[in-house]
Parts: C-alpha cells; structure tokens; sequence
C-alpha cells in the first residue's frame, strides 16, 4: 500500500485511509527511534477511566477492542498520574505490572516502552513499544519521547475522526 510508506507529515494530511494511514506512519517512526516488534496504540477516558486500543500491528495477538477498565497501581501511577514514560527492560518487571506478560514473552517481548501521549496536562493516551529483552537503552527512552509529540497529533485526528463519525 503506497499510502503506508508515507512519512508522518504527509500521513497526517491524507485525505484518505485515515487514522490508519497516520497511526502507521507513527508505528514506522516508532520503530526506527525505539524498536517496536509489538506496537499498539490506547486511548484513555479520564471520567471513565478506561481505555481502549486503537492500534496494533499485532492484530491476532492484541486486537482492537471496546473499552477496559484502567487498574490501579505502579504503572498508573507513574503514566497516568506523573504522567511519565514507563520503561521495564525484563520479563520480570513487565510481569510486575502487566498480567499478560506470558503472552508478550510469547511474542519474542521481554521490553515495554509506554509513552504518555499528553495535551494541555490531559493524558490522551499511550504509545506502547514491546521489543526484545534490554531493547530499551537510556538513548532509546530519550529518543522515544520525541514520540509524544506526533503522538498528540495522531491522538487528535483520531477524536477528530470520532467526534466527525467518520470511524
């Protein structure tokens, strides 16, 4: 699909194959600053307090859903609350916050970056990056908030496109 080779810029100003389009093109932008084997996409609802995923490039694994409660604990506390990005370079800090983190090992992913997607103090979202065990270097983290920005860009069309009820 020529669509999918497009860089974020113009992705986000397709007219078509939207937010598809635009949230592959952050995947690919994902993937080449951070590693992303595993990459998704989640919305948060802050009056309901759950989130639902928007994106995934691992569909038969984790696939786009309706909505899931946001369970207390470290890591909302630390995305969610601090709004800071979550790093855990083994299986066993994933299994400290993720119940799947069987499933994620399965997927060759013993590494989760989450960054906070934010805008005006609001959490949109997360971009979530699983890779390979110690995939997740200091200079990757750092790369890897540069993604917050064209994340926001990314979360808005997205509610653009909802409020629109184009998706």
């Amino acid at each position: 699909m020529l669509k999918a080779k497009l860089g974020l810029a113009e992705a986000l100003a397709a007219r078509e194959g939207q937010p598809e389009v635009s949230f592959h093109a952050l995947h690919a932008l994902a993937a080449a600053v951070a590693g992303a084997k595993l990459f998704t996409l989640m919305v948060f609802d802050s009056l309901t307090r759950e989130g639902s995923r928007i994106y995934t490039n691992m569909p038969d694994a984790y696939p786009l859903f309706g909505s899931k409660p946001l369970p207390e604990g470290p890591w909302m506390e630390k995305v969610a609350r601090a709004q800071e990005i979550f790093v855990a370079n083994d299986i066993d800090a994933i299994a400290d916050v993720f119940p799947d983190h069987e499933k994620i090992r399965s997927l060759g992913c013993e590494s989760v970056i989450n960054v906070p997607v934010i805008a005006a103090g609001t959490l949109l979202g997360t971009i979530n990056c699983l890779e390979r065990a110690g995939a997740y270097t200091p200079e990757k983290v750092t790369a890897a908030k540069n993604l917050a920005v064209p994340g926001v860009a990314c979360f808005l069309l997205h509610k653009t496109l909802l409020d629109r009820g184009d998706i």
